[in-house]
């Protein structure tokens, strides 16, 4: 018997093997072809692609044709499924891959109907590289095609790929404009309607729009709210029901920031740019070097190096030797509602949802001419929405020009008619000079139709529908000062700011920082910036420290003697060890919460289910004023004193913390850990994610620093690049330039990332080199 269940044993031992080794077989089927030569219809001539030890691709052409139908092969081979996720989520057409799980986020995008539209108007987004984008998409669907094994995500879901059109490319591009702004414009919404429910004085307090922390480029600071006395709001009066406002990232926001001739040791303007977004692995974008010959560009030949996005046949951010450019989300009001009545004109489009596992859902988007139908109230009427990336030229792959910009004025030009989501482009050139300017699709309101914010008066007559431009933006050229800063924050002045409005501008902390740093000094290099970039100092929360310190002092409350001690040590960082600046970060947080539920419960308990809970982003200018000056009008119902409020966010604090263990031990990098993984990791059991994940390193860095850093949201690249000195340039990026695990470039300079440890701009050594070859 012993005999026989060894034999058992080993049968099943081997099974096992075998298994194992035909998954891992199976799974390495997809993995990109590094070297050897390949045919690649359509080319014209050869082309060299070379992978340096990161796995970062020079590509070598004869033309810019060539170079992109590479690039999309390329593009293919390393990230197909994230492409595909990318056209998908700005088409509302996920629940095809996973099933009824994303029916409701698919209903979200499909309301706007993008991939109808798309189609519609395909030839304008192509512009004036239809051939590129069509070479590109060729190379996609031969790079595809060429893999043995479709990419291990389908395999995983059971799902076969779909074939790369024009069309998808432009959708990539639109899923950009999901991920930077709001689709559905909710917080304009919620706005209006407390707008209506409360008393001027209130709305005028969560409407509030800046603080002392501001720093634009133009204009001066808005500053601090001005509170209102008794006679004008009593919230102690008021009828109330408990309510939060939005939940507020971990981490938000981007920089970018550049210095000029005059401050560097050999006249060199540099450009540094860090853009902040939802973290995963492998990487939003893909880093890549171009080289071809081009009559139009300066010499005569392209060799542009940067960050691109698989799915779009263009370099977005980076440097082409002659000018470098960066960009951060310039947060301006890019959408407007209009109340429809019931009888208004609607045009009714049936979509199908296509389900993975189960029957397509029929979802009917009612349509007026201002835009789709989301919200119906009960008297039949609607709001209609107009939202940017809904129009004819929302994309445009014209951007692609900034590859052959010869000087500042050149990719100015460019930039007028750039189709991109409405960015804060910085930018410098090889002889010093530099810029900033609102770049990407605007609202064209035309004369005497700002922004308007939400419109439900049915008698007031409404603007017609408006269009898009890119056009005559504001814009500031070598300034005087002979530095720039951006930071997502407000940096137009008054009389711009009321063309372009406010879509949701964050506070301005961590650009006030970075400009104070930019000050300080009088001569920079490209570690200088870099230096800025991982600045994790917390300034902003200096104050709140010391606040902390006030309430804990002297207490006879034994909790909040705890505190005291375990928060006695300003580290004044946002360090893995720093204990100071968890408990700090925790009690603004608290307090923060409390008042602006009492500010917001008047409005809950007037909406009730029509309450929408609203991103305050500037609080803390209506805040601070309130804990300076301790106005008894302003607090919340049932609480006796500020004194009170402030020794209750600290109990409750105190409470948390404990709760995970001693407070000596609760660090900033125990709460900001790396949870930075593909998206299908979640599908699988606990002890399989890991191979899907990045480390989980404890990260420094939190959201009003110039080091933005939360679990999965953070610094998706840094540059820091001068042009024509490429060579001196910095770079990091995390996740690695792989979409496969088996790859040696998952992962491959992440960790340079995780330590902010200096790595080059520009490609390595080659370590593996494939040429493509025209086909016979």
């Amino acid at each position: 018997m012993r005999r026989w269940l060894l034999r058992l044993l080993w049968c099943v031992l081997a099974l096992v093997v075998l298994a194992s080794l035909a998954i891992w077989l199976l799974l390495r089927g997809s993995l990109a072809e590094l070297d050897g030569e390949r045919a690649l219809p359509g080319l014209s001539a050869a082309v060299s692609v070379e992978r340096d030890a990161r796995g970062v691709v020079t590509i070598t052409a004869g033309n810019q044709t060539d170079a992109m139908r590479a690039l999309g092969r390329v593009h293919a081979q390393e990230r197909y499924f994230e492409m595909d996720l990318m056209r998908r989520s700005a088409a509302g057409e996920l629940s095809a891959l996973f099933g009824p799980a994303a029916i409701e986020a698919d209903k979200r995008m499909r309301v706007h109907r993008l991939r109808a539209r798309t189609d519609a108007h395909l030839a304008q987004a192509l512009g004036s590289q239809p051939a590129v984008v069509q070479a590109y998409v060729a190379g996609v669907n031969e790079g595809l095609a060429a893999l043995p094994v479709r990419p291990w995500a389908y395999l995983l879901l059971r799902q076969a790929p779909r074939p790369w059109q024009a069309s998808d490319s432009v959708l990539a591009g639109l899923a950009m404009y999901a991920d930077l702004q709001d689709p559905a414009n909710q917080n304009e919404l919620a706005l209006a309607r407390i707008r209506a429910a409360v008393p001027p004085a209130l709305y005028t307090l969560l409407a509030h729009d800046g603080s002392q922390w501001d720093a634009p480029l133009l204009g001066e600071p808005r500053g601090n709210a001005a509170l209102p006395d008794a006679t004008q709001l009593d919230l102690r009066t008021l009828a109330a029901v408990p309510a939060t406002g939005a939940a507020d990232a971990d981490a938000v926001g981007s920089n970018n920031f550049a210095v000029d001739g005059t401050l560097t040791r050999d006249g060199r303007a540099i450009v540094a740019d860090d853009m902040h977004l939802g973290l995963r692995a492998p990487a939003l974008w893909f880093r890549v070097r171009l080289r071809y010959p081009d009559p139009g560009a300066p010499g005569g030949r392209v060799d542009i190096s940067g960050f691109s996005l698989p799915g779009v046949p263009a370099v977005i951010v980076g440097s082409n030797g002659h000018v470098a450019w960066g960009f951060t989300n310039s947060y301006i009001d890019t959408a407007d509602f209009r109340r429809e009545p019931a009888d208004a004109a609607v045009t009714v489009h049936e979509e199908r949802i296509d389900v993975a596992g189960q029957a397509p859902v029929r979802f009917p988007v009612r349509e007026s001419a201002w835009g789709p139908i989301v919200h119906t109230h009960a008297d039949g009427s609607g709001d209609a929405l107009r939202w940017v990336a809904q129009l004819p030229g929302a994309v445009r792959m014209d951007f692609a020009d900034m590859a052959r910009a010869g000087t500042l004025q050149q990719a100015l030009q460019v930039a007028d008619h750039a189709g991109i989501p409405a960015q804060n482009l910085v930018i410098a050139d090889r002889s010093g000079r530099i810029a900033w300017r609102l770049v990407g699709a605007r609202p064209d309101r035309g004369l005497g139709c700002l922004p308007q914010g939400f419109n439900d008066n049915l008698d007031t007559p409404d603007c017609a529908p408006w269009g898009i431009r890119s056009d005559a933006a504001p814009a500031l050229i070598d300034p005087l000062e002979h530095r720039l800063w951006t930071a997502n924050s407000r940096v137009v002045d008054e009389q711009r700011l009321a063309t372009v409005g406010n879509g949701g501008y964050d506070l301005g902390a961590r650009g006030q920082q970075i400009r104070d740093l930019l000050v300080a000094r009088d001569r920079f290099d490209e570690h200088a910036l870099l230096a800025i970039q991982l600045d994790d100092r917390a300034v902003f929360l200096q104050r709140w420290w010391a606040l902390l310190q006030e309430v804990t002092a002297n207490s006879s409350d034994p909790a909040l003697q705890r505190l005291h001690a375990a928060n006695a040590h300003w580290d004044g960082r946002a360090s893995v060890g720093s204990v100071s600046y968890r408990i700090t970060r925790g009690f603004r947080g608290k307090v923060l919460d409390a008042v602006e539920g009492a500010l917001l419960a008047p409005a809950k308990a007037q909406l009730g289910d029509d309450f929408l809970p609203p991103r305050l982003a500037q609080l803390e200018g209506v805040v601070w004023p309130m804990l300076e000056q301790r106005p008894a009008n302003l607090l919340p119902p049932g609480v006796a004193s500020w004194d009170d409020l402030l020794a209750t966010a600290a109990r409750e604090l105190e409470a948390d913390l404990s709760q995970q263990g001693p407070l000596q031990e609760r660090t900033w990098g125990e709460r900001n850990t790396a949870a930075i993984c593909q998206p299908v990791a979640r599908a699988l059991p606990a002890f399989a994610q890991r191979w899907l994940c990045m480390p989980a390193d404890p990260l420094p860095g939190d959201r009003d620093m110039p080091r933005v850093q939360g679990p999965n949201f953070g610094a998706s690249q840094r540059m820091v690049v001068s042009p024509g000195n490429e060579a001196d340039g910095i770079v990091h990026m995390p996740g690695g330039q792989s979409g496969h695990p088996l790859s040696p470039y998952w992962g491959a300079g992440h960790e340079d990332w995780v330590h902010g440890r200096p790595t080059p701009f520009l490609p390595g050594p080659a370590q593996h080199t494939m040429t493509l070859v025209p086909a016979r």
